[in-house]
Order: C-alpha cells, then structure tokens, then sequence
C-alpha cells in the first residue's frame, strides 16, 4: 500500500519558516515527479510546488517564488518544503502528491498519490 505522510506543520508567525517532510512508503518515487498543493479555509486545493524524477527541475506558485524551496532525498524516498518568509496568506493544509509520470505537474488531477496534509497556521 503506497503512503504518503506529511510532517513538520506547525504554528508561527510572519516573517519565520518551516520545513515540510513527505515520507514515502510501499513504493519508490525515485523516477516520479512530486509535488505541493495546498488548501485554504474555504479555498480550493492549490498548487504550490513540483519537482521532477531527477531534482534538476522544479516549477512554483507565482505566490510563493522565491520563498518556498522544494527538494528530494531519493535515498529516503522524501520530499522537502522549505518555506521562509511565511506570510498569514500561507495559512492552510498543505499536500504531498506523487505521480507515476517522471516530469512536473501542476495540476492535482495529474498526481496519483496523496498524502493526508499537515496544517500550516501563520499567525500576523
């Protein structure tokens, strides 16, 4: 059974950082694109960040660009969000998604795979 498993949401304030961990189980995601979504009250899921098979691309949210890394450690079968600069609009449940395809999408109907989300609060 594939998981997904999302940790290191929390509460902070404006101005300071995090760094989400998706873990992956019963499968390996080393030739697979990942990605970031995520959900605000009353919003839809958005996409925020993907990362190709390789690591060598990535794509971001016009929101969060330049704020927001995503990375991956294939040898742990993990992908990373580093987010700075966090801002109260960042306020929401955030998603990991894998897809069986090896290149980038920002589309959540692309990904196959979803984690259970972890919530992210940005207190101003």
């Amino acid at each position: 059974q594939v998981q997904l498993v999302e940790s290191g949401g929390g509460l902070v304030q404006a101005g300071d950082s995090l760094r989400l961990s998706c873990a992956a189980s019963g499968r390996t995601f080393s030739g697979s694109a990942m990605g970031w979504f995520r959900r605000a009250p009353g919003k839809e899921r958005d996409f925020v960040a993907a990362i190709n098979w390789s690591g060598r691309t990535t794509r971001y949210a016009a929101s969060v660009k330049g704020r927001f890394t995503i990375s991956r450690d294939t040898t742990k079968n993990t992908v990373y969000l580093q987010m700075n600069s966090l801002k109260p609009a960042d306020t929401a449940v955030y998603y990991c998604a894998g897809r069986v395809d090896l290149d980038i999408a920002t589309v959540s109907s692309s990904y196959d795979y979803w984690g259970q989300g972890t919530q992210v609060t940005v207190s101003s």
